[in-house]
């Protein structure tokens, strides 16, 4: 497949856009990016995101020119990265954990573990602002969660309470009108199902205001005050 932004080779990922470089704006790590509904409304941020399928990737990107996409392993990158950043989002695939897995036949699999690597790793490493979202599973979580508008979050700061509005889940036209991405024009992919998992833009605004409202200073600002005392 051919890419419209120029291509770099990192470490065996696709990178197709370097972000614009500002010291004075947040470190955001997007993992798991999808077409970007987390990311729609925020501001103020320097943004990399992280994205398996080439198509979607490619589809952020044409939403967001000035962020940094990644086409790798979120949860390596998380690993490897996670230093680099003043706050991470992840939303690993909720397929091994929803309540749709008994919606119809679907063959008995394990739910994947990774969730929680990323849950426990973050708590335990990580001295930024974090949030890991996936919906409201189908087993009691082992983790405890918040629980936010249709989503569990387990973050290392205080979400306040949200209610996403009502919509019709099966259809695409109000998928897209409800998310405020339009992916009429994109094909090669199961619209429904991208749509279904990219979050409602307004929450992911409200779940990022959280964090700058617990978080003293970035680490960016923290940089830029040592620098402008050692003058």
């Amino acid at each position: 497949m051919d890419y419209v932004h120029e291509k770099e080779q990192w470490s065996g990922a696709i990178i197709l856009k370097e972000a614009n470089k500002e010291d004075e704006l947040m470190k955001v790590l997007n993992l798991y990016a999808g077409i970007g509904g987390n990311r729609k409304l925020w501001e103020d941020v320097e943004v990399t995101a992280i994205e398996l399928d080439p198509i979607i990737a490619e589809i952020y990107q044409d939403f967001f020119p000035d962020d940094k996409v990644i086409i790798t392993d979120a949860h390596k990158y998380l690993q490897d990265h996670y230093e680099e950043f003043d706050f991470i989002w992840s939303s690993p695939p909720c397929t091994f954990h929803s309540r749709a897995r008994f919606w119809g036949r679907q063959t008995p699999t394990f739910p994947d573990m990774k969730l929680y690597e990323e849950i426990i790793f973050l708590q335990h490493y990580y001295k930024g602002q974090f949030c890991v979202e996936n919906v409201v599973g189908y087993y009691p979580p082992l983790i405890k969660p918040q629980n936010i508008s249709r989503h569990y979050f387990w973050s290392n700061f205080f979400i306040t309470k949200f209610q996403e509005p009502d919509y019709d889940f099966d259809s695409i036209t109000d998928l897209q009108r409800h998310k405020g991405l339009d992916i009429s024009k994109y094909s090669g992919f199961r619209k429904d199902a991208v749509l279904r998992s990219a979050i409602y833009p307004p929450l992911g605004k409200h779940v990022l205001d959280c964090s700058r409202a617990t978080q003293p200073m970035t680490l960016t600002a923290f940089t830029k005050q040592k620098r402008m005392k050692n003058e």
